[in-house]
């Protein structure tokens, strides 16, 4: 009997967004009013058991549209494919995904595209995790360090690590893996919360919402800073009040900052006690940030967030120029690019602290923290992730605070799937939440 090969059938792509600029949620010092927002994409396949990969690119609005053509521009390189080939060897499909010869002209691993690859591939992760059984994390917890090894692309970061250190790196975190998944299942994993701190709020919300953040269990709380030296002094105050001594107070400029302006800020702002100092300038600039980290002290200089691939996370970690590594699901290449970055961060002895917030993103980054955990860096020391109340009802596998702590997510698969009445009541421009908002 013939077995007839499964393949994939096609994309389905929706641009959504939420108005999330009208409660001023999410307002940085660059982004003062942004509408979080998704490209999404469905990869769908004829196997017959009714399972989908689900992923997007997170985007704050305006030009959702353009992030959306460049995920279809990538169907020709995806429709048709064998569904077994692909899910059994990641790392070819990574490599396939990523180096066509006239989509890479657009790149090369950066900007719009390299996004759109992010979304294909966690798509198709998510796929084989929910084809697995399994929670993305365990899964690839569960791999072998040659397997794992395997989907990484080692170009261009091979004077920083090479396989051969990168597997030995995951050999000896085999020791006491199992005891490390049981204490990220009884106790979570330390979480911090944006949610009070975001630019467009006044200092009355500020500080209640320090409060009730403290109150729910959280010992770190992230202010937004940049607009204004004399504000920021004003409201780390009002935050470092309401936290406490012994809570920590994180900061981020949102690139907002020259070099020197940077540390001139910082050091005004230092006697707040922050512990870290996110993204103080441009994150294309590593020598800065290096400058930055020498000028200011014990104060960690954090970024990843607009960092766009593995290449210049090894830079930055080369030239000492990050303290805290924040990568981002949705901006590097998908899980591929994220796990050669925990492997960066594991050899520089760099703490992970994903970055997160946006549509979705809590819910994936609790996975790629979870699977550093327990087999990369086997460490939560110094060690948290980002949070914020907003949107996650959205979800099918919505993650789960409590305590300060994520809860690890146990259903099969990346927790990338948007519920359709979401998607379809919030697509633009003609989804409900949108016409309404038009009317009114």
């Amino acid at each position: 009997m013939t077995v007839v090969a499964s393949r994939i059938t096609g994309l389905e792509t929706f641009d959504v967004r939420f108005p999330t600029s009208f409660s001023r949620d999410g307002s940085d010092a660059m982004n003062p009013d942004p509408d979080y927002s998704v490209a999404y994409v469905i990869v769908r396949t004829d196997a017959g058991d009714g399972l989908e990969g689900h992923g997007f690119a997170f985007t704050i609005g305006r030009g959702t549209e353009v992030q959306v053509a460049a995920i279809e521009a990538l169907a020709p390189l995806l429709v048709g494919l064998e569904v077994e080939a692909v899910l059994g060897d990641m790392g070819g499909f990574w490599r396939h995904m990523v180096n066509d010869s006239q989509l890479r002209w657009l790149g090369p691993e950066k900007g719009v595209m390299h996004m759109a690859t992010a979304a294909v591939v966690n798509a198709v992760w998510d796929l084989k995790a929910k084809r697995a059984g399994q929670p993305l994390w365990r899964l690839l917890a569960d791999m072998t360090p040659a397997a794992l090894v395997a989907l990484v692309d080692f170009r261009y970061i091979g004077d920083a690590i090479t396989p051969a250190e990168a597997e030995a790196l995951l050999a000896s975190r085999r020791a006491g893996r199992e005891r490390r998944e049981e204490i990220l299942l009884a106790e979570g994993y330390p979480a911090y919360t944006t949610s009070p701190g975001w630019l467009g709020y006044d200092d009355r919300k500020l500080e209640r919402l320090v409060r009730d953040a403290v109150a729910a269990g959280f010992e770190s709380v992230k202010l937004k800073v940049g607009a204004s030296i004399e504000d920021d002094v004003r409201r780390c105050g009002i935050a470092r009040a309401a936290l406490g001594p012994s809570g920590r107070l994180m900061i981020d400029a949102n690139q907002r900052w020259d070099v020197d302006e940077a540390i001139a800020n910082v050091r005004r702002l230092a006697r707040f006690e922050p512990w870290w100092i996110e993204e103080p300038t441009s994150p294309d600039d590593v020598l800065g940030h290096a400058a930055i980290a020498r000028a200011v002290g014990d104060i960690a200089v954090a970024t990843g967030e607009h960092v766009h691939n593995r290449v210049m996370f090894k830079q930055f970690m080369q030239a000492g120029a990050m303290g805290i590594c924040q990568p981002d699901a949705c901006r590097l290449g998908g899980v591929n690019e994220v796990v050669a970055v925990l492997l960066l961060a594991a050899k520089f002895g760099v703490p992970v602290c994903p970055h997160a917030g946006g549509v979705g993103l809590c819910e994936m980054v609790r996975h790629l923290a979870a699977f550093d955990f327990v087999a990369v860096s086997g460490s939560r020391d110094g060690r948290v992730i980002e949070y914020v109340d907003h949107l996650h009802e959205h979800f099918v596998d919505p993650c789960i605070v409590t305590g300060g702590r994520y809860r690890a997510p146990t259903a099969p698969g990346y927790s990338t799937q948007i519920r359709r009445e979401s998607l379809l009541r919030h697509a633009f421009p003609h989804g409900e939440a949108w016409s309404r908002r038009a009317v009114a």
